[in-house]
């Protein structure tokens, strides 16, 4: 009768694994709930009223994946991400069939010309081209996908010597930018150190572009790839500070004697939060604290603005001060809220003589690793209307010639890009489009240190998913594909270089067909 017993007492243990325990606790959870007193769902619907945690929780992946349209989600649909995803790990950007916009809506538009440009009428330098990887589909199956990565040297579609946009031309070094496209502020801190290595050595490779520092200071990850660097400064004065709080001339000069560093930028406001940054606790670690001048693991909240200056004649002041101390291009970070704003400063650097090298305009759908909602939402405009303020703004105080315009905001593909370039912007800042480039999946856990794809944590064991040296190719592969599309869209426009877009190569369509240029927009 052994095997009967054997028999009986793997029975027992199912009954007891598979009905008497969970009865036991669904008969716990229901006493629990009805006699809590913090949730009245829970009081009213005991074990039932679980399920709506469950669906708010899981809700937002389930949408991504399997409810949104293409082109519903948000910040970015699932087309946005497709079109850095498919540049950046095959070197991909041709579709079939069609275009999915919708052009009954609103929307800028590149005026192509009646006779293009041949691609060797193009002023690109393309003599030494960048060595990469890039992956190859094997099969797609429904539960599996095989691929393998192949090297390619490909071209890496830099603008010509004569092109190059130079910031600071008056400064003793000048900035020689070759590449349209560069990465917008990202702090070691809001993204963890395999990430900002990545990208580091991505954009590195990629030749003539930079990379900004964010206000978190300059970490070791920073240099990783030898990239040029914009070394931003925030009200937090984090890397540049003194343990009191002060700021730190002799921190300056050690920054601006860096061989990569190659402009500073003060940060006054950026679309996501006009006001300084914000980073958990959870997320400062002894070396990131150590790089800022402050204490681990206790709550980052920079100060709403910097304490050095309260009006451009001292913020221009500063702005001289640093300029004299680490002979760089100075700029500035700015949100336009109105256009007063946009003429008060126009106005200033005509009146005064000074200012900065160059202007950072965030527009109000910019990103960040943390906000508040109602900064992100409520406060600052979006980057074509706030664009167009400054560019008018410095065009009508005939000051336009002395600096230059970065614009950031959303803008993640060429043709996005192009608008920008056309509406007065000299370069373009991405941020969230380089994040997605090295493994996000637009999870928006930022600011919580439990970033599943390792980017926006500083967690060891979530950041080791991130592997440098296969991202480093993505990041790679991305820039370059949007410099190439910039030089594509620019032939279609009939021009060489799309460094010589401007508002006559760029039209506006309203929701009943009506088209308009730029100067017919400020009209109105």
């Amino acid at each position: 009768m052994g095997w009967f017993e054997g028999i009986s007492s793997i029975l027992l243990i199912l009954l007891v694994v598979l009905v008497v325990i969970p009865l036991i606790s669904v008969v716990f959870l229901y006493f629990l709930d009805r006699h809590q007193k913090q949730h009245a769902i829970l009081r009213n619907f005991p074990i039932l009223g679980r399920m709506r945690y469950i669906l708010e929780k899981v809700g937002p992946e389930f949408r991504q994946y399997l409810f949104d349209d293409d082109h519903d989600g948000k910040p970015f649909n699932r087309e946005d991400f497709l079109h850095i995803v498919l540049p950046g790990k095959y070197l991909g950007n041709v579709i079939g069939f069609g275009s999915k916009r919708d052009f009954n809506e609103a929307g800028f538009y590149i005026r192509n010309a009646m006779f293009t440009k041949q691609v060797d009428e193009l002023h690109v330098d393309s003599e030494e081209r960048i060595h990469t990887k890039k992956y190859v589909m094997d099969a797609d199956n429904l539960f599996s996908r095989k691929e393998h990565t192949e090297e390619v040297d490909i071209n890496p579609w830099l603008l010509s010597e004569d092109d190059a946009v130079v910031i600071g031309a008056n400064c003793r070094e000048p900035f020689h930018v070759r590449s349209l496209v560069g990465q917008s502020a990202m702090s070691y801190g809001a993204l963890g150190k395999n990430a900002i290595t990545a990208l580091s050595k991505g954009i590195g490779m990629a030749k003539g572009s930079w990379m900004n520092t964010g206000e978190g200071g300059i970490s070791e990850h920073h240099l990783a790839g030898k990239t040029d660097l914009i070394a931003q400064i925030g009200s937090g004065l984090f890397g540049y500070r003194t343990k009191d709080g002060e700021f730190s001339w002799d921190k300056l000069a050690e920054k601006a004697a860096m061989p990569h560093v190659k402009a500073f930028e003060l940060k006054l406001a950026q679309g996501a939060k006009t006001r300084g940054g914000h980073v958990e606790a959870e997320k400062v670690t002894e070396e990131i604290a150590n790089i800022r001048n402050i204490e681990p693991f206790v709550t980052i909240n920079s100060p709403n603005r910097f304490r050095q200056f309260d009006d451009f004649p001292t913020l221009f002041d500063f702005i001289e001060k640093i300029r004299e101390h680490g002979g760089l291009p100075v700029g500035i970070k700015i949100v336009v809220g109105s256009p007063q704003d946009a003429d008060e400063l126009a106005a200033y650097i005509k009146e005064s003589g000074k200012g900065p090298d160059f202007i950072s305009i965030d527009g109000a759908e910019g990103g960040t690793g943390a906000t508040f909602q109602d900064l992100a939402d409520g406060v600052g405009l979006p980057i074509h209307s706030g664009l167009v303020l400054l560019q008018d703004a410095l065009v009508r105080h005939g000051v336009r010639d002395r600096v230059k315009i970065i614009a950031s905001g959303k803008i993640i593909t060429p043709d996005r890009a192009a608008v920008m370039l056309a509406l007065g912007a000299d370069l373009i800042n991405i941020a969230r489009g380089f994040m997605i480039s090295v493994g996000c999946i637009m999870a928006q856990r930022c600011h919580s240190n439990d970033c599943p794809a390792g980017v926006a944590t500083t967690n060891p064991k979530l950041q080791n998913g991130l592997i440098v040296d296969e991202k480093k190719y993505r990041v790679t592969n991305y820039i370059v594909s949007m410099r190439e599309g910039l030089f594509r869209v620019a032939a279609a426009a009939g021009l060489d270089s799309p460094t010589k877009l401007n508002s006559e190569h760029i039209v506006y369509k309203d929701a009943y067909g009506r088209v308009f240029s730029v100067e017919d927009i400020e009209k109105k």
